[in-house]
């Protein structure tokens, strides 16, 4: 139950970068700096999709979930989908 609250602490994270892509989409036009933006926010959601990924497989391995850590943009944005 306590590492609940990091999880869910992470799935915020989610809400709001995901809150924040969604109004920028929403502009009629998106300006560099929007897309600047945009490209950040994608990271920072596969950053965090990661980390939650990370900190349950380390759960069901019988492992203390708060090992997990934030992995760099270079790690994260070279998985296949």
């Amino acid at each position: 139950m306590e590492h609940e609250a990091e999880d869910q602490s992470v799935l915020k994270s989610i809400r709001q970068l995901a809150d924040e892509e969604h109004r920028l989409y929403a502009h009629e036009t998106l300006t560099d700096a929007d897309r600047a933006r945009l490209a950040k926010i994608n990271v920072e959601l596969d950053q965090c999709w990661d980390l939650l990924r990370q900190r349950q497989a380390l759960q069901n391995a019988g492992r203390n979930p708060d090992e997990a850590h934030v992995r760099p943009p270079e790690i994260v944005e070279g998985y296949e989908q």
